[in-house]
């Protein structure tokens, strides 16, 4: 190489060296901001706490997670992947959540997150009473508990970072107006509908501000899914054509509406709090009216069995005409998104995320 082309391609070796740390330095502030994510409420966030409780709620075995890694069911209410495990993922924090009581949870899993949510849990304190699962307040205990481990491994004033940096997602009230609310009879014959989602905003604040209080600063609270859409509540409560159920989409809409005012309320009252209301509601609902724009076939039925009413241990692996095409399908059981639904739902989400946190 001569000597005048050496001097030429120097500057240029340098600036492509200068933009490459940069973009690293970017990276690496990105991975700072959010460096842990953490979970609470039901389902549609549980990726295996609900494993070795005595409760019917639960699905750590298949044909759950046919799709996860290995194609091992881990508790996660899905034929793969949750929500949880697609956000952190999307963030750049890492591929999968373990749940916090996975007996395998190792030390290093702790810095970057775990999730404390309980499929079939609620605000209500009847509502995980009933189901058997971890509740609201049991899940905050169990985060408590969290924080002292993250301190013996990165030391209070690394835990303290961690929990204020940290993303807290939350998504609670499904369950109560869809199983305690809808399907037995206290709650309905003690409050009618407007009070009872006042109820459980109120709730939701109060956990809110407890979070808070243990350093908690950035919190996703997620609306409720489209109850009355979901395939179990079609088949119940949807007459014999099974259409969405009117009464638990309204209920679900009232609860969401207020919902968000509280958000904005806490935020205004909270300093140093950002806290951001993630529309799940909608999303999930033009995929259930919309499916083919987004590749699915069957937006009303889901993959396991006949798709009118499998879920947990009703959807096994004996049951029949369980499907074989589950892409195709916007649930995978009769209460629960696919894994390709959530993926399909999380960009929206994620932008919503990453403009409220950057």
């Amino acid at each position: 190489m001569s000597s005048a082309t050496y001097k030429m391609l120097l500057p240029i070796s340098i600036m492509v060296l200068w933009m490459c740390c940069i973009k690293a330095s970017r990276e690496l502030q990105e991975n700072e901001e959010i460096p842990a994510l953490m979970a609470f409420g039901d389902s549609i966030l549980d990726t295996g706490n609900n494993n070795d409780l005595i409760s019917v709620l639960k699905c750590n075995f298949p044909p759950y997670g046919m799709d996860f890694i290995g194609g091992n069911p881990t508790g996660r209410f899905c034929d793969g992947k949750v929500l949880t495990d697609l956000i952190a993922e999307g963030l750049g924090i890492k591929e999968t959540v373990p749940a916090y009581l996975d007996p395998n949870l190792q030390s290093k899993d702790l810095p970057t997150g775990v999730c404390f949510a309980s499929g079939g849990s609620g605000l209500d304190t009847l509502t995980s009473s009933l189901t058997s699962v971890i509740s609201m307040s049991d899940q905050l205990k169990n985060f408590k508990e969290y924080i002292g481990k993250l301190k013996g491994v990165v030391g209070e004033e690394g835990a303290n970072k961690t929990i204020s940096n940290s993303l807290f997602l939350l998504s609670a009230g499904n369950n109560d107006i869809a199983i305690i609310y809808l399907d037995t009879p206290s709650r309905a014959f003690q409050y009618d509908v407007p009070t009872y989602t006042s109820l459980l905003v109120s709730w939701t604040s109060t956990f809110i501000k407890d979070l808070y209080g243990l350093g908690v600063r950035k919190i996703g609270v997620l609306s409720t899914l489209p109850l009355g859409c979901l395939p179990i509540i079609r088949t119940l409560h949807g007459g014999p054509m099974r259409f969405c159920g009117d009464t638990a989409n309204r209920a679900a809409q009232l609860f969401n509406s207020k919902l968000l005012a509280e958000v904005n309320s806490l935020n205004s009252s909270l300093p140093q709090a950002k806290i951001v209301y993630v529309d799940v509601y909608n999303p999930l609902l033009d995929l259930i009216k919309n499916p083919v724009k987004s590749g699915f076939r069957v937006p009303d039925r889901s993959c396991c069995g006949t798709g009118l009413f499998e879920a947990v241990i009703l959807c096994n692996q004996l049951t029949p005409f369980t499907c074989d095409n589950v892409s195709e399908f916007v649930f995978w059981d009769s209460a629960h998104p696919s894994e390709r639904a959530y993926r399909t739902m999380t960009p929206l989400i994620l932008q919503d995320l990453k403009k409220s946190f950057a």
